[in-house]
Formats: C-alpha cells, structure tokens, sequence
C-alpha cells in the first residue's frame, strides 16, 4: 500500500479525486438546498393563493357552509375562539393548522341564521347587506403539518391568512399544499447524485492516473538513464530529451547539462592528476639521482642542485594545495579592506632577485578580500613578466569607477591573440622548449585567475604599450 501510494501518479489520482468529491459534494448540497428552498416556495405559493380565494368568498359574504371547499385543497376555516366554522371535503386529519378538528361546529355557525342561509333576503346566502364587506389580511404566516384526505396522510404546508367576514366575525383560512413533490424532486436528484458521484469519481481517477502517467513517462525514462549512468560510471551518455516545452523538457535538458558539467569536471580532475603526476615525477626523479650519486660519490653530490629540486617540490606542492582548495569552493574569508597600493610597494620591495627591474605606477585604491591570496596573484604575474621580458616590467595600480585595476606589463615577445584564454589552463606552457627549472609548471597563471575570480573580478590578458604582454587584474574597490 505504501509503494502504491509513494508513486507521483497515485497521489495525483487521489489528491484529484479528492477534490472533485469534495467540490461534487458541496455543489450536490447547494442544488438540493435551492431546489428544496425553490420547491417549497412554489408550495408555499399555492397554499396562499388557494388560502386567499376561501378568504376573499368569505369576505364577500359566501356563507361557511356554502364555499362550497374543493377536497382537493385542504382548507380548514378557525374563528377566534379556535372552533372549526368550515372545512374541506374528505378531510379526516389536520395538523399545524390552528385546530385538530375537522368537523364544523352546528347550525347557526354561518354568517345567515342556520350557518348557510340568507338573513338579509337579497338571495346571496350572506346574511348581510351588500354593502357591509369583509376585509382580508394583507399578510400571511406559514407553517408545516400534515392532512390525511381520503385515507391518505400526506406533508402540507398551510398558508394561514386572516379575515373579517360580514358580521364582524374574525376568522383565520387554512389552506394546504402538499410537499410530496418537493420530497419526490429532492429524493430523485439525491438518488441520481448518489449514483451518478461515484462514477464520475472513478472516471476522474482514471483519467488523471492517465495523464499522469503520460506525463510523468519522460521523467521514468530520464530516471531510467541516470541509473544506468550512475552503474556504468559513462557520463558521456544523455537523458532523453522530450519535444515538448514544458518542466518536463527542461528538467531533461538541466540533468544534460549537470552531466556535461560533471563530465568535464572529472576529465579535468583527470588531466591535474596526470599532470600533476607528470610534473612531479621530473623534480623527485632529479633529486633520487643526486641522493643516489652523493651516496656511492659524496664528492660529487650537488647540494645546491638538491636543494633546487626540494624548492621546487615545495613550491609545487603548495600550488597544488591551493587549487585543491580554490577547487572545493574556497572563497576569502572576511573580506577586509586591502590596500592594493601599499601591498605592491611591499611586494616588490622583498623581491631582490628579479632578473631585470621593475617600475611601478600606483596610486591609492582598495579592495575587499585575502592579502595573502591577492599577494600571490601578483607574485605569479610578475615571475612570469620576469621570465619573459626583456629589459624591464611594469606594474600599475590605479582606479577606474567602482573598479580596482593592477597592471603588469613586459616588454618580451607577447602572447599570441589565439592563446591569450589557453595560457590560464593548468600546466599549458606555450614556451615547450624553455627547460622545466626555467619555465616552471604552469600553474602559476590558473592560480591567479582562480583567485581573482572567486574575489569577484576578472583577469585578462593584452598587448601591452611595451610590445609584451599586459596581464589586467580588475576587482571591485572598496
């Protein structure tokens, strides 16, 4: 039940189906209320019209023995002291009128002198001249009871209206219409809902379970290639992209996306081990060979070229170090204000082996991020001005905008317009024939362009006004 109900198409389903009951429901409820309300009326309706004809005959002068009550209306005529003056034909029980009985009371309950003859003479059975009429009540109240006419016992709604007749006599007129066309409406629609409800909460299901499954097929089948990405480890394979332009197809083409992301990420986690493999082998191989001389030959042990190889290991395994960590996200710390100035002058001022001069043009600016880390940048740009130009380097700081720059130009051979993004790669040398203890191993650059990006600024490369190459570090200042 659990693995039924875990499924998107399952809880769509039923979140579907819940809501199409619950909204059927509701409006099943709604229409039986206005359809009993409007059937009710339409009951109510009757009784006061059939309750107003008895009263206006009544108010004319017509007799209560004459009205002459149709036994298909049940009406029942009350006077004030709650005796019965008329009834209707066939009425055997009442209730919910203003009295139980149903029989009229004896002779002289009439307006005439026996209850139904004529006591003015003028032939009309009113006992009363013309001229004296009844009045009616411009109101009516209702209620609910029941009647049994002709030995069948029914539901009625009774009208009551009251009128004065002739002799001054105030009497209230009851008169019935039945509900059971109200009950009968409001049980046959409840009767065809109950039917009807369950089966359209079945189509509902199914038709949702439908969709959803064909909707949701691209997202199995895209669940389907990443576990089979996933066992084989091959991220150069794709999910499957849909033809259609919803979230579906865009989930796909991201999923494509992330594997060809991951898939370059690991090729290039691939080609810095190599390289790092490669570019180590040379130093602990030179070093394994002087260790081993010294040995068998210590007169011939060159220490100094010993400890060349170690600096130069140490120097590498620091550079791996910090792109292990630039790799994992690392970003600078704090953010303190940096004195780009004042940390060039410093720099520079500890560099006394440089093989030919630097001249700098600073002025005041700042930035926010690591010295340590912003220090190495400009190091690794000026050993490589250094191992490249020809009579002199250039270093520059100034401020342009909301933007720190720092400038180091040579005045050696330039990079070529072609190469100017591939010499930030790691371990791209373009000097192939310049010796490993000369050229380095080609880090210093990818370094230094890592940094400036996760400081949030760019490092590009140009012709520089001396004819080298001018390496432009920009970063927000501040």
């Amino acid at each position: 039940m659990r693995r039924v109900f875990g499924s998107v198409r399952a809880r769509a389903a039923l979140g579907a189906t819940v809501v199409v009951a619950v909204a059927l429901v509701a409006a099943g409820l709604a229409v039986l209320q206005v359809l009993r309300a409007d059937l009710v009326d339409q009951a109510r309706l009757k009784a006061r019209t059939d309750a107003r004809e008895v009263a206006s005959r009544i108010a004319a002068g017509t007799g209560y023995r004459a009205l002459e009550l149709d036994e298909d209306v049940p009406v029942q005529v009350v006077d004030e002291d709650g005796r019965v003056r008329a009834v209707s034909e066939d009425l055997e029980a009442v209730t919910g009128t203003g009295s139980a009985s149903v029989t009229p009371v004896g002779p002289g309950s009439g307006p005439g002198p026996d209850g139904g003859g004529d006591a003015d003479g003028d032939g009309d059975g009113d006992g009363d001249d013309d001229d004296d009429a009844g009045q009616v009540s411009s109101e009516e109240e209702y209620g609910h009871g029941s009647a049994r006419i002709d030995g069948e016992t029914g539901d009625y709604v009774w009208a009551a209206v009251e009128v004065t007749d002739r002799r001054g006599t105030e009497v209230t007129v009851y008169a019935g219409a039945p509900l059971a066309t109200e009950r009968g409406a409001v049980s046959t629609v409840r009767d065809a809902m109950l039917i009807g409800l369950p089966l359209l909460l079945l189509v509902v299901a199914a038709v949702t379970w439908l969709v959803t499954r064909r909707a949701l097929r691209p997202v199995e089948g895209i669940r389907r290639e990443m576990a089979a990405i996933t066992a084989s480890t091959d991220l150069s394979r794709r999910v499957p992209e849909p033809g259609t332009h919803d979230e579906v197809a865009r989930l796909a083409r991201t999923t494509n996306e992330t594997l060809a992301a991951l898939e370059a990420s690991v090729a290039r986690q691939r080609a810095f081990v190599a390289d790092a493999s490669h570019e180590l082998r040379s130093p602990v191989a030179s070093l394994r060979t002087q260790l081993e001389v010294g040995a068998a030959h210590p007169e011939l042990l060159d220490v100094d070229g010993a400890v060349e190889d170690v600096v130069r290991l140490q120097r590498l395994a620091a550079d791996l170090l910090l792109l292990a960590r630039l790799d994992a996200g690392e970003r600078p710390h704090g953010g303190s204000p940096v004195a780009l100035d004042a940390m060039v002058r410093e720099e520079l001022a500890q560099r006394t082996g440089d093989r030919v001069p630097v001249r700098t043009e600073v002025a005041p600016v700042a930035v926010r991020g690591s010295r340590g880390q912003l220090s190495r940048v400009l190091g690794n740009l000026v050993d490589n001005a250094q191992r490249h130009a020809r009579g002199g380097v250039r270093v520059a700081v100034r401020e342009e905008g909301r933007w720190a720059v720092l400038q180091v130009a040579d005045d050696g051979e330039g990079v070529p317009e072609g190469e100017r993004e591939r010499i930030f790669e790691r371990f791209v040398r373009l000097d192939d024939a310049r010796s490993r203890d000369d050229g380095g191993a080609g880090l210093g650059l990818a370094i230094a362009r890592d940094v400036v990006v996760r400081h949030g600024g760019t490092l590009t490369v140009s012709a520089a006004p001396e004819g080298g190459a001018l390496f432009e570090m920009r970063l927000p200042s501040g």
